[in-house]
């Protein structure tokens, strides 16, 4: 019955004149997408799942369905969810403001903004466990090449984090600008120059204060890059792929590749605001959303796997800035994942109609139903799950 419904829904909706998403839903359930998240979450056991609907730039549809905690509490689309690496959006989001202000070039190499060479930094003395141990690049000097664009097409050439690595020393693999590979470390370079950089090129800036601004003016008060204590009232713990409850981590330091708390609610006017290119230049937001560097893994991790023969791969995967690009039959659109242990998150949009459809789910189950979901909603798009998840999906 699940995959019937899931399936045949865009179908029907057809019949009557509207397409997957259609007109703007009315103020009340949706029951057609009611039905298909309680058939995700029966099929996948994901005890808590909350949906957003953009149509035309405009949320047209929240709402949360199950639980928040072990106790039973409802899942609310005002409760404090982890945002997981979705925060990666919000800050290229941000750093494309900047380009905008002119005060960073995508291509400009990252240690012409620094007073002094990056490899001399004491980062653990700035602050203590934020930053990546830069001093570990003595002696390859590869570095100098790394550029905003690098950073946020996932090409700096480190892996996903230096403690990953076997030795724990951070490294680059690959000449960067030259392969995809999942980096949240290249991230947290970028934050570092925009933080520590020179004061005399507009830098020295704090991410916290450049990403709540846009909270503020969006009308986002339930989202910060750093843990509030007034969240605890109404805050998601976690599933994980056991049915285990995992407390909610509480981050004390912004850190761009992954530390939003928010809700469904915000995220959604976040996501609107996006697409409309409310914030950013219309050069700024083609940047983000066009192929960058093209995807010829068959997977998003591991870090670093070979490169699939030329006709085995998908021609339409690239990655953009802070997102993943792709080509589906309603045309261009970009994607992008957030997940932990008890996390699962996505959003998909769009470009020509605007439309988008936001998860958000505080149990990791629930990644193995979202293709099924995001179609119920939007129809075939064409979004690459596959390549995303493996066989990893709804899994710790």
């Amino acid at each position: 019955m699940y995959s019937t419904i899931v399936r045949i829904a865009p179908f029907l909706l057809a019949l009557s004149g509207m397409t997957a998403i259609g007109r703007a839903a009315p103020p009340g359930p949706n029951p057609r997408v009611d039905a298909a998240v309680h058939n995700v979450m029966a099929k996948t056991g994901a005890k808590g799942l909350a949906l957003a609907i953009i149509d035309g730039a405009r949320v047209r549809y929240v709402r949360a369905y199950g639980v928040r905690n072990a106790a039973g509490d409802p899942l609310r689309t005002d409760t404090i969810m982890y945002g997981a690496s979705l925060t990666k959006t919000v800050f290229a989001y941000t750093v494309l403001q900047l380009v905008d202000q002119g005060k960073l070039a995508l291509d400009t190499p990252l240690g012409k903004y620094l007073d002094k060479p990056l490899t001399d930094y004491d980062t653990d003395a700035i602050y203590p466990d934020k930053y990546g141990p830069y001093r570990d690049l003595a002696g390859d000097p590869r570095w100098k090449r790394i550029t905003a664009r690098h950073a946020l097409t996932h090409s700096t050439g480190f892996a996903n984090f230096s403690w990953i690595e076997p030795d724990k020393k951070l490294r680059i693999h690959s000449d960067p600008g030259t392969r995809f590979s999942y980096s949240g470390e290249g991230l947290i370079l970028l934050q570092f120059v925009i933080e520590n950089g020179r004061k005399d090129r507009g830098l020295g800036l704090d991410l916290g204060t450049l990403t709540q601004a846009n909270f503020d003016r969006l009308g986002m008060m339930r989202t910060s890059l750093k843990w509030r204590a007034d969240f605890r009232p109404n805050l998601a713990d976690g599933f994980d792929d056991q049915g285990q409850v995992q407390a909610h981590d509480e981050r004390s330091k912004v850190r761009v590749a992954g530390s939003m708390d928010t809700t469904i609610a915000d995220l959604s006017k976040f996501v609107a605001a996006l697409v409309r290119h409310d914030g950013l230049s219309a050069a700024s937001y083609a940047e983000m959303v066009k192929p960058q560097l093209h995807i010829g893994t068959a997977h998003q991790f591991p870090n670093f796997a070979p490169e699939l023969p030329a006709a085995q791969q998908r021609r339409d995967l690239y990655t953009g800035l802070g997102v993943v690009t792709f080509d589906g039959p309603q045309g261009h659109g970009f994607f992008k994942g957030g997940h932990d242990g008890q996390t699962a998150n996505t959003v998909v949009c769009l470009v020509k109609s605007r439309k988008c459809v936001l998860i958000l789910s505080n149990d990791v189950r629930a990644e193995a139903g979202f293709a099924d979901l995001v179609h119920a909603v939007l129809g075939d798009t064409g979004v690459p799950y596959d390549w995303e998840y493996g066989d990893r999906a709804g899994k710790s």
